[in-house]
Formats: C-alpha cells, sequence, structure tokens
C-alpha cells in the first residue's frame, strides 16, 4: 500500500511538472523597463508580436533574443552603443509586454525567422545576438538562415539536460516539451560566432556552455569568459560591450 501511495505521488508530481512546465521556463515581466524610440508588430500565426527598434538605413542590422525575464528593451542603449551604425531590433516573445499569444519553442522560432525574414528585405548584413533562452532561439535561427555574426550571451548546450540536472528524479527529458537542444543546431552554423560566458554563472553551468562551443565545426566558434560576472549581471562589466563589437576586452 505505502508503494501504491509513493508511486501515484511520484507520477502526481510527473503530471504537475509536464502540465506547468512553461511556466517554469518563459517569465514575461510585469512591467516595462524602457520606452523604446519606435515599436512595430509582427501579424502572426496565432498571435501579435512586438518588436522593439532603433531604425537605421543601411546594409546592417542586429537583431536580439533576451532572456527569460527580460524586458528586451532596456537593452537598447547598450546595443545602441555597441552597434551606432546598425538598425536594432528586439524581438519580445509570445505573451511578453505587448505581444500576444503564448510562448512555445516552436512558435518563437517561427517568429524570430519572420523577423530575420522581414529584416533582410532591407539589411543585407544581420548580426544576431541571443541571451540565455534567447541563445535558443538565435542559434536555431542562425543554423537556418544566413547571418553574419552570432554571438550567444550565457549560452547552453541543451535545456533538457539543465532540467535533468535540476530534477535528477524525474524523467524530464520525456517530459519537456520545450527542449532548446542548441547543441544539435551548432553544427550548422557557419557564421563567424562567439559565446560569451559569465565566469560566475550560477545558473547555467560551464560545462553545458563548454559543450555547446564544442559542438561547433571547427573554425566557427570561439568562447570568452568574463570573470566575477554572473547570468545576470553580465551586462554590467565593460568587456561584455567590447565583445559585442567583436573586440578584445583590452582595448577598453
Amino acid at each position: 500500500m505505502l508503494l501504491l501511495i509513493a508511486l501515484a505521488g511520484y507520477l502526481a508530481i510527473c503530471a504537475a511538472l509536464f502540465a506547468f512546465q512553461r511556466s517554469y521556463i518563459y517569465f514575461p515581466p510585469s512591467t516595462p523597463a524602457l520606452a523604446a524610440p519606435r515599436t512595430t508588430t509582427l501579424a502572426l500565426p496565432g498571435a501579435e508580436v512586438r518588436v522593439s527598434e532603433r531604425p537605421r538605413q543601411g546594409p546592417q542590422a542586429v537583431l536580439y533574443f533576451g532572456g527569460n525575464a527580460e524586458d528586451v528593451t532596456a537593452s537598447l542603449p547598450q546595443l545602441d552603443e555597441a552597434f551606432p551604425g546598425h538598425a536594432l531590433y528586439l524581438m519580445h516573445y509570445r505573451g511578453y509586454l505587448g505581444s500576444s499569444g503564448k510562448p512555445t519553442e516552436q512558435a518563437l522560432v517561427a517568429d524570430a525567422l519572420a523577423l530575420f525574414d522581414r529584416a533582410a528585405a532591407e539589411h543585407r548584413e544581420i548580426v544576431v545576438i541571443g541571451r540565455s533562452l534567447g541563445s535558443g532561439v538565435a542559434i536555431q535561427l542562425a543554423a537556418r538562415r544566413s547571418v553574419a555574426r552570432l554571438v550567444l550571451v550565457t549560452p547552453f548546450d541543451s535545456l533538457a539536460a539543465l532540467g535533468a540536472r535540476q530534477f535528477p528524479y524525474l524523467p524530464v527529458r520525456w517530459l519537456l516539451r520545450d527542449k532548446y537542444e542548441s547543441g544539435q543546431y551548432a553544427p550548422a552554423v557557419r557564421a563567424p560566432t562567439l559565446l560569451i560566458a559569465a565566469g560566475n554563472d550560477e545558473i547555467i553551468p560551464a560545462q553545458s556552455t563548454a559543450l555547446l562551443l564544442s559542438r561547433f565545426a571547427r573554425g566557427v566558434a570561439s568562447m570568452r569568459v568574463i570573470d566575477g560576472a554572473g547570468h545576470n549581471s553580465i551586462s554590467a562589466y565593460p568587456a561584455y560591450l567590447a565583445y559585442l563589437r567583436d573586440q578584445p576586452a583590452s582595448t577598453l
């Protein structure tokens, strides 16, 4: 009887994890951090997706995909400093600050591809940046489109593997619907790629980032580690801006 009760309890926990898993992955911010100079809307199947923009004429643009609790508009000033000659497009995920719909891996990647295709109609050189959760979106975009450069900030090899590490006694790999298996897409990326890791990342283990780096074809990707930086504080370090600009930190 005790065994049956324990089994029923275990199955109930698995069922709850399966039902509510996306609430553990996606954390839409409750209030905007900054007003964008311009916002546009992508009308997509099942949602209208808001995009914060800093318009610029010319061939160069940056697409930015943020972390799971990030108001991407807050990154506009720093991206403006790093890329003064580029048009900037920062996507608000479905369900995030003005975007309708519900976030899923499939939907976010499809939205990113749609944003890229819209930007590519005006700009021929597009840098793609993905931070944390956004690294899982950005790498899938870069695997499917010809991008000028890919930057992955505090990236991971597999969200499913991270979940299994956090819940070792649960069959996370079977239950998880949004797996973000970035390592599976890395071999298809041909653009010069930079991984920016936090030396004191308390969320993404260093082994996960190193494993992702090893998945790229030889010569495609490199990694920089910002000593002392945490997962959420990495953008406050001067070296972060230098690496976004594709400069050595020693030039600061």
